[in-house]
């Protein structure tokens, strides 16, 4: 057993292999990634039973408004998966099974199942049909492939965000000058209807749900070959999360130009406020060209990052996103701009940016460092007393007093709270209530 429990110590991560070939065995995929991103899940010793706590599966009344539970729209399915860190999500609809993995990411497709059910209504009208019939004799030629294939044309995918014009050119026209075809007009015009749809919606045009995406793209094709129009605002969407979650919404810059501005634009836009803030080209690029982050995640982070002003160290808050996978970790480093940006506003001015690992570290002008953690529920467990005592043994910084202003999107257990404050580390919990956090 001694044997056993050196190799634990010496092999560092291989309790964390095995737990990863028990979750290969499950047939419920959990993303233990996000812990081991934030909070390093891999310990240098063997996990001890007292006085940490475990997470157990929730009932979503449990961690959910009740207004979010249900609506005539879905149902969030019991149990809520927890990993520690974060809440898996399973939500039932007419329109198919929907998975989220956090709050943020929840709150987003609640939104976006109301969008659905709005665009489909639009479809059942006599107006759309109108549109599209008088659309087969237009020039739009890949106009079917919108209805037929809308993800693989028009998509919202982060792989084709930055491409979709190239392709449609050469799928459209084979003059010199694409300007001068009609149906490359009218292709800008898809794109710039989807758009507005989106935005009288409050979803994101970019978003990876691919029936969202069949949806818009179907009444944008119409809107622009059909001569359709129609204000979504009009459209009763009942059961949406928009009246629960008056939070989330774009703020009025970020509004303007997801609506007015094509991906190609965004990309000038965000690549020439990081040259501003003196982000190396290089790190600038890699950034832009990272296939996790769609050009609404790309837009919200870099404009968060303005917004700090000339605070050091912007440059490391893109080094360390550079690390996600995937869209769910897009989305935690986006909040962690944002939740910065927040605090710089509303309580006091930040002077410099750090990284402790992978965790991100601001100190504040009044002498705090801020330690924003996009996570659900922080409980007490090793890895996050391995954190705190990494944290207070490593951050430095000129005027820092020792105080630690932890800023989580959801809550902490009590016994998290309590050790945390010991060791100098006020928690301040759902600060998506405090300050504009975009999902």
């Amino acid at each position: 057993m001694k044997q056993q429990d050196d190799g634990e110590k010496s092999g560092g991560c291989a309790l964390m292999r095995r737990y990863d070939r028990a979750l290969a065995r499950s047939s419920r995929p959990v993303y233990v990634r996000i812990a081991m991103v934030f909070l390093g899940l891999c310990a240098a010793g063997t996990m001890a039973a007292e006085p940490y706590e475990q997470p157990t599966e929730r009932q979503a009344a449990e961690v959910l408004p009740t207004a979010l539970v249900v609506s005539p729209h879905y149902r969030v399915q019991d149990p809520v998966i927890a990993d520690g860190y974060m809440y898996r999500f399973t939500v039932e609809s007419p329109f198919g099974t929907f998975e989220a993995t956090g709050y943020g990411a929840l709150r987003k497709l609640l939104n976006e199942i109301g969008a659905i059910a709005a665009l489909r209504e639009i479809k059942t009208g006599k107006a759309f049909g109108d549109a599209v019939a008088a659309a087969a004799t237009g020039p739009l030629r890949f106009a079917k492939y919108l209805l037929t294939h809308p993800v693989d044309t028009v998509t919202g995918l982060p792989k084709g965000a930055y491409k979709f014009m190239e392709e449609t050119t050469a799928d459209i026209s084979s003059e010199r000058d694409p300007s001068d075809d009609p149906g490359y007009k009218q292709a800008l015009q898809v794109t710039a209807r989807k758009r507005d749809f989106a935005a009288q919606l409050g979803v994101d045009p970019y978003s990876s749900n691919k029936v969202l995406q069949k949806e818009l793209n179907s009444v944008a094709w119409a809107a622009a070959a059909g001569s359709f129009t129609v204000s979504v605002a009009l459209l009763p969407v009942g059961g949406t999360a928009g009246a629960a979650l008056g939070g989330v919404r774009m703020g009025g810059t970020l509004n303007v130009q997801l609506k007015n501005e094509p991906a190609t634009r965004l990309r000038i836009i965000n690549k020439d406020k990081l040259a501003a803030m003196g982000i190396p080209a290089d790190l600038a690029t890699r950034f832009l060209d990272h296939p996790a982050f769609t050009p609404r995640h790309d837009t919200i982070l870099v404009e968060s990052l303005a917004r700090l002003g000339n605070v050091p160290g912007r440059d490391k808050v893109l080094a360390v996103a550079l690390e996600a996978d995937d869209e769910v970790e897009a989305n935690l480093y986006t909040a962690i701009a944002q939740t910065m940006r927040g605090y710089h506003e509303t309580v006091a001015p930040l002077t410099v940016i750090q990284t402790i690992g992978r965790l991100v570290v601001a100190q504040a002008g009044n002498g705090h460092a801020l330690v924003p953690l996009p996570l659900d529920h922080v409980m007490w467990t090793q890895a996050v007393e391995r954190r705190s005592q990494e944290l207070q043994a490593n951050y430095k910084a000129p005027g820092f007093t020792g105080q630690f202003d932890v800023w989580l999107t959801g809550t902490a257990s009590p016994l998290a709270r309590q050790q945390l404050a010991q060791r100098g580390m006020t928690v301040t919990e759902e600060v998506y209530k405090r300050v504009e956090i975009v999902d």
